[in-house]
């Protein structure tokens, strides 16, 4: 028998079985069942399952093999199979691995910069992009950010910057799933002396990643109004052909919603949609200046929408109306921006405020409750990837990206409801292990996979570069 998610103030304590349960029938000997082989097996876990049931098994275990899980349940099954390594997770919250739909990684590199300072975009961010920003600068910083997305419990990530070949390079070191968008604007780019060549660039980018079981190439266009109709055409007819995703902010700015209205009478999902860009391909980054018809056409479309609330009130542009496209069906998972935007990069770190802030927006504290915004940050995040066949629950059949969270730190006891621990009290230091595709890539806090000692040293060396290019008057 399996029990659906109820808070254990109406329901009492909460047990399910959800998978490979064996049952032996009274007086009929049973015969001795040969053991399968399997590769990794987590046991003694509350496994969060976020299947369409919201099941949950109390003391359970998942049993993995060839990247994949292939069976969840009660702690018992574990003896059905017999593998080379087990994980006892000791009680720890065993869950699908966050989903980070939106940022721009190897910013680290440049994070602390200029906060709090008006037009820092265009005054600092820029001219040192366009000073320093190379493919050194790219992987470590790149590298360096998706550290801290693993030690929050991350596991897929959607990334927009430059020389994403590097970003995927480094991916593939520590063991992340990414979805890469090389970035196409109508001026030179670093990795693209001529306007709009980054859209060469995306084409080299995805045959040379095409296939591969962690790396997803994208098309980035960075804005509806940073690049023409004709070149956001021209995008929306290769995304097409070459069956790849498009990342992209849209409604983000105030500017841009008062140039199109200006312009063109419309907003700016209007002017994709009337373009040709506004598909299932497409994954629409903050969406905050949209009105309730951009919403339908968002949802009409198919198109994914990536929630960053932290950057968003950092940069006091507004609350994107998340909950209503939540609630209307559209493809919404969060996201943290950039290390400049919202300053760090863990999914976890972003729970409360999106809870509480839609709270506030909507002057209703029973909206936005935490199960959703769990929801949110695994397959709803996997949903706006078009990716929730593959990843962002714990079922059978999907690929085994799975965290462990501890739920006996200070801020986690007592425990009663899973969701509220993870939304009002968890922090991205509770994440215990992280597994991609079945590969332990952090355990017990320690990164499995790479020299994080490493990787902070060149970082801090970059950092020193950058650091005399601002004291030289680079602004």
């Amino acid at each position: 028998m399996t029990i659906p998610y109820r808070s254990p103030f109406r329901v009492g304590v909460l047990t399910a079985s959800v998978a490979l349960l064996t049952c032996a029938m009274p007086g009929v000997a049973q015969q001795p069942r040969e053991r399968q082989a399997a590769d990794l097996i987590v046991t003694n876990g509350y496994v969060v399952t976020m299947n369409d049931g919201k099941e949950i098994v109390e003391n359970g275990a998942v049993v993995i093999a060839g990247g994949r899980i292939v069976a969840v349940g009660p702690a018992a099954i574990a003896v059905q199979f017999t593998a080379p390594r087990t994980i006892d997770a000791r009680g720890a919250i065993v869950m699908p691995g966050m989903i980070n739909t939106h940022t721009h990684a190897s910013m680290t590199v440049f994070r602390g910069l200029g906060d709090d300072v008006p037009d820092r975009l265009r005054k600092l961010i820029f001219p040192l992009e366009k000073a320093l920003v190379d493919r050194d600068l790219v992987y470590w910083g790149g590298l360096h950010g998706m550290i801290e997305m693993v030690e929050g419990g991350v596991t897929t990530f959607a990334d927009m910057y430059y020389f994403e070949d590097e970003v995927a390079r480094g991916a593939k070191a520590i063991g992340m799933r990414a979805v890469l968008g090389e970035t196409i604007v109508d001026f030179p780019a670093p990795d693209a002396p001529e306007p709009y060549g980054g859209l060469a660039y995306t084409k080299t980018f995805i045959a040379q990643y095409r296939g591969d079981p962690l790396i997803t190439p994208a098309f980035a266009p960075h804005a509806p109004y940073s690049l023409d109709a004709d070149h956001l055409q021209q995008v929306a007819r290769e995304a097409e052909a070459l069956d790849a995703p498009i990342l992209m902010h849209v409604a983000e700015m105030t500017d841009e919603v008062a140039r199109f209205r200006t312009q063109r009478n419309q907003t700016p999902v209007e002017y994709l949609d009337a373009i040709g860009l506004l598909s299932r391909r497409l994954l629409a980054a903050h969406c905050i200046f949209v009105t309730d018809s951009d919403i339908a056409l968002l949802k009409a479309r198919d198109v994914g929408v990536a929630h960053a609330m932290v950057a968003n009130i950092k940069s006091a542009k507004g609350v994107a109306p998340a909950l209503k496209m939540f609630k209307q069906g559209v493809r919404v998972g969060l996201a943290t921006d950039g290390p400049m935007s919202g300053n760090t990069l863990d999914v976890i770190g972003q729970l409360g405020y999106v809870a509480k802030l839609h709270k506030l927006d909507n002057h209703d504290r029973n909206v936005m409750p935490a199960v959703d915004v769990v929801e949110m940050a695994t397959r709803g995040g996997a949903r706006a990837l078009h990716m929730e066949d593959r990843i962002g629950s714990i079922e059978v059949g999907k690929l085994a990206d799975v965290i462990l969270i501890d739920r006996d730190t200070t801020r986690m006891v007592p425990f009663f409801d899973v969701y509220a621990a993870l939304v009002y009290a968890a922090h991205a230091g509770d994440v215990r292990s992280v597994i991609v595709q079945g590969r332990v890539v952090m355990e017990d806090r320690k990164v499995q996979t790479i020299n994080v000692a490493e990787v902070r040293a060149r970082v801090n060396g970059i950092g020193g570069t950058i650091r005399a290019a601002v004291a030289k008057g680079i602004q």
